[in-house]
């Protein structure tokens, strides 16, 4: 069939049309609709979930790139942590041990002597432990000039071992001196807690879990 005889078939009467040329556009419909369908009923239906996959694709891109980040800089990270730990240990070599603790007392109350204070109060209050210290409180009075208080300072801050004064509280003394003052403070110290005290620390703080989870579960 040439191309003019296909121009002269009548679109409104297909029924008149050569064999070959319904079965042509039958095949073609039926193709169609067989696209359709397969669109509609596989395609579409499967749109959430490509969907769902194209995200996890990005989201494990976005991991690759940030594990690769640190991959490439694996060897500065090991430097940060060294420095880290460089750093922690000239921390924790301030703290003295749990037999030092008194010589530091000592210095403390010394240094006031030292610049010339009476000492009228030196009174050690329980320590407070920490994660992997101690923090030991002591309530501190002095009396002298506001020079002599400078240089208590002074000499607190210039000790080998860390030590921090706290709730600082300076008035004149009633029928004394002019210059005459009384210093209340609370001067708190720090030491590293042993292996044995990390330990029973340790146990206490998962006796105390176990505890909450039994008060939960009779709950």
């Amino acid at each position: 069939m040439n191309l003019e005889e296909l121009r002269s078939l009548d679109p409104r009467d297909p029924g008149r049309w050569p064999l070959a040329v319904r079965a042509g556009v039958i095949g073609i419909c039926f193709v169609v609709l067989s696209l359709l369908g397969l669109y509609l009923l596989v395609w579409n239906g499967q749109r959430e979930t490509l969907e769902q996959y194209e995200f996890e694709e990005l989201s494990l891109r976005d991991q690759f790139r940030e594990k690769h980040s640190k991959a490439v800089n694996l060897d500065l990270y090991k430097q940060q942590l060294a420095d880290i730990e460089r750093s922690f240990g000239a921390m924790l070599r301030q703290l003295p041990g749990k037999t030092e603790m008194p010589n530091l007392l000592v210095d403390i109350s010394q240094t006031g002597l030292a610049a010339g204070l009476k000492q009228e109060l030196f009174q050690r209050l329980p320590e407070q432990s920490q994660d992997f210290y101690a923090e030991q409180p002591i309530k501190i009075r002095l009396t002298g000039s506001f020079h002599q208080m400078g240089e208590f300072v002074s000499g607190i801050a210039a000790l080998p071992r860390i030590v921090t004064l706290h709730d600082v509280e300076v008035k004149a003394l009633p029928q004394a001196a002019y210059d005459q003052l009384q210093l209340d403070v609370t001067a708190r110290t720090y030491r590293y807690l042993d292996e044995d005290e990390l330990a029973a620390a340790e146990a206490e703080r998962r006796k105390a879990q176990q505890g909450q989870r039994g008060s939960s579960a009779g709950g």
